[in-house]
């Protein structure tokens, strides 16, 4: 089946990890502690849900709650979990890092994606954090080690972000693959799609509950 966009469901267990893959979803981020809005996995999970799918998993690298303005011992913390990302052979790393001021921090983001590489490279909602999330996309784009930018535009929800989102997805052409989230369920994404046509989107609930 022709498969018009990726749906990447947001998993942090070997069992939804399993239900998404069967629910359709092509593509899985694999995090911790989503109440707080998602940390590092354990290795253990992480080899779990690798021996698990067949389908490309992204780990959120991402060492504590709170915000994105990370000092230099977390800095070295978020490069061992990427060393276990590697050595899991997953698809891709995704994390985010700001500086005080409220723009993307591209010392630490250009290091950490240097140090994953081969890895897929996916800067996360950091960037809505951002004064103008277009302006930060505009410096990833400069950088060209970063594959995909995981944003709501800026906005609560990818539904209000919309007009910022289509900007992005313009700006971003074929250079980095910007990935709607913010509330993206089974049920508004045809919705979305009408209006954005991006080539991937990010939720929870993407395929539907995982339980």
């Amino acid at each position: 089946m022709h498969v018009s966009y990726i749906k990447e469901a947001c998993i942090t267990s070997k069992t939804e990890a399993i239900t998404a893959a069967l629910k359709g979803a092509n593509r899985l981020e694999l995090c911790a502690n989503l109440e707080c809005g998602g940390l590092t996995p354990s290795s253990l999970i992480i080899n779990e849900v690798m021996a698990q799918v067949q389908i490309p998993v992204r780990v959120m690298i991402r060492p504590r709650s709170g915000d994105f303005i990370y000092n230099d011992a977390e800095i070295e913390q978020m490069k061992a979990s990427i060393a276990s990302c590697k050595t899991a052979q997953v698809e891709g790393v995704v994390f985010g890092v700001l500086k005080e001021d409220k723009t993307l921090n591209m010392e630490a983001i250009t290091e950490l994606s240097e140090y994953a590489q081969p890895l897929k490279i996916v800067i996360h909602k950091a960037i809505d954090a951002c004064e103008d999330p277009v302006v930060a996309l505009k410096s990833l784009l400069k950088l060209s080690l970063i594959d995909t930018v995981l944003t709501s535009g800026g906005s609560e929800t990818a539904e209000d972000g919309i007009p910022i989102l289509a900007q992005m997805i313009k700006i971003a052409g074929s250079k980095i693959e910007i990935m709607p989230a913010g509330k993206i369920t089974e049920h508004n994404l045809t919705k979305l799609h009408s209006h954005l046509a991006a080539k991937a989107y990010h939720g929870k609930l993407i395929v539907g509950a995982l339980n």
